[in-house]
């Protein structure tokens, strides 16, 4: 099974796959939550509009390093 968008493309905006899937899921969430507050059906998954949106460059992720060496 091919993944569309690539992970190419999706790596320009998100470079940790990890991270990737972090950002899809947080965002997904976001977006599920929201059409259920405002009682509106979705016409697609919310991953799949989460990953539509990091293709598209509205959504970046940005790793930020928490092992600080003193």
């Amino acid at each position: 099974m091919m993944l569309y968008p690539a992970m190419s493309l999706l790596n320009k905006y998100v470079e940790n796959r990890y991270l990737l899937v972090n950002v899809v899921a947080r965002r997904a969430r976001q977006i599920a939550e929201q059409a259920d507050e405002e009682g509106y059906p979705l016409c697609e998954k919310p991953v799949t509009t989460a990953i539509n949106e990091v293709a598209a460059g509205k959504i970046t992720a940005e790793h930020i390093d928490t092992h600080i060496a003193k």
